[in-house]
């Protein structure tokens, strides 16, 4: 059975500082990451003016992917000792720098630290990371799963409002003008910052029990949890599926003859169907088995794929498409992070899921990268979605066999056994 809980108590209200702290945690999550998954449809343009590659506008990508990754759990670090406001600032701003250099600068170094290393430390900090330590620490422990899942849900609904009208500003105004749009929705996400109050260790409720507990003992915990590591090897998989479509479905569509439109839609669609797929997998992970939800959703990924592979390309297709793996999108999300405060508690948890997201990022680094970089070698995308199909079905086996039982000590590295 799937099922980890007993029978369900009535459910604790939230103070009001939890609402604060969700409303404003799912604003800014989702205007983060409602631009970075419309970036996409910038390639179009710069191809057919400054004559940019897939390759080259994919390694951007992937770049941004690979800093985000290493940033996570720096940032984490930042967010677990500071609070999430200052890290949140900061980072709004340097988003927005981001695209604006890219938007004066539409040369391969403007694409890599522009749209890659600015826009990638900017998505660290604004991203799902700092905040969702935000809402765990906020909120009642019977609550958490499902409110990060209720955070991530909310999280995904810019995608239907900034992918369409990105492609709007695109088509009106140009693609410059449509940078600096969302560079102001950037600096949005600063001012926003500053409503969640401040935070700390300190407001984690959980903290007493690893009060001694280093950051160095508790990444070592975490290395050395087997199950913790199975997890992270899996969630490379959510990183190259996803990133690949978000770089490269709108690439793929145009050749397929499917109007752009169409690709603009596609995303809007995803992030719609994220908010129910998101919020249904933070309830069923707060009474079902976490690690198998994961698995599920790796395997039924992996089966959309597969089946968008076997029918003809048409819009029809494409929004099914949009539409079932927006639905298994970020619902991953609750479920990672439910796993960690299980195994490891909230002392080090930005610290300790910026750990297991950096594997997320790899697969991101990769999938974006060499979807490129195999088109433009054969003219097609055809092994880069059938090595999306292998990950996936590797991680559907992982995931489903780790161990994830809790460190009874609170995260501190048993002792050496001593010789007699």
């Amino acid at each position: 059975m799937m099922c980890d809980t007993s029978a369900s108590a009535p459910k604790p209200r939230l103070p009001m500082r939890a609402v604060i702290v969700l409303v404003v945690a799912a604003t800014i999550i989702s205007l983060s990451m409602g631009m970075r998954q419309s970036l996409g449809l910038f390639l179009p343009p710069l191809n057919a003016e400054l004559a940019v590659s897939a390759t080259t506008f994919g390694f951007a990508m992937a770049l941004q992917n690979i800093v985000w990754g290493v940033g996570q759990p720096i940032v984490g670090m930042f967010g677990d000792r500071y609070g999430a406001r200052p890290v949140l600032i900061v980072s709004a701003a340097i988003y927005a720098l981001g695209l604006l250099f890219l938007a004066t600068d539409g040369s391969p170094i403007g694409l890599d630290c522009g749209l890659g290393v600015m826009v990638g430390l900017g998505v660290a900090g604004t991203g799902y990371g700092v905040l969702i330590g935000s809402v765990s620490r906020a909120v009642p422990p019977e609550r958490r799963t499902e409110m990060v899942g209720l955070v991530a849900a909310a999280g995904s609904l810019a995608t239907f409002v900034l992918a369409p009208f990105g492609q709007y500003v695109i088509g009106a105004h140009g693609w410059r003008t449509a940078l600096v749009v969302f560079a102001a929705v950037a600096l949005a996400m600063g001012l926003l910052a500053v409503a969640i109050g401040r935070e700390g260790a300190a407001d984690d409720p959980e903290a007493a029990a690893s009060a001694n507990l280093s950051i160095g003992d508790a990444l070592r915990s975490a290395v050395a949890h087997g199950g913790f590591m199975a997890m992270t090897v899996a969630f490379f998989a959510c990183g190259f599926q996803l990133m690949f479509i978000t770089t490269h479905l709108a690439q793929f569509l145009a050749l397929c003859g499917v109007a752009s439109s169409v690709s603009a839609t596609a995303l809007g669609v995803i992030g719609l169907s994220n908010a129910i797929g998101s919020y249904l997998f933070g309830r069923l992970g707060a009474r079902y088995s976490q690690k198998r939800l994961l698995a599920s959703i790796y395997l039924l990924r992996t089966a959309a794929i597969a089946l968008f592979l076997a029918a003809p390309v048409s819009p029809t297709s494409t929004l099914l498409f949009a539409a079932a793996m927006g639905f298994l999108w970020l619902g991953v999300v609750p479920l990672v992070s439910g796993l960690i405060r299980k195994m490891f508690g909230l002392r080090y948890f930005n610290t300790i899921f910026g750990v297991a997201f950096f594997s997320h990022q790899v697969g991101g680094f990769l999938g974006s990268w060499l979807g490129g970089l195999t088109f433009d070698l054969t003219g097609s995308y055809s092994r880069a979605w059938l090595s999306m199909i292998a990950v996936g079905l590797s991680a559907t086996v992982i995931q489903w066999l780790m161990d994830d039982r809790a460190r009874p000590d609170g995260g501190r590295p048993a002792p050496m056994p001593q010789p007699a």
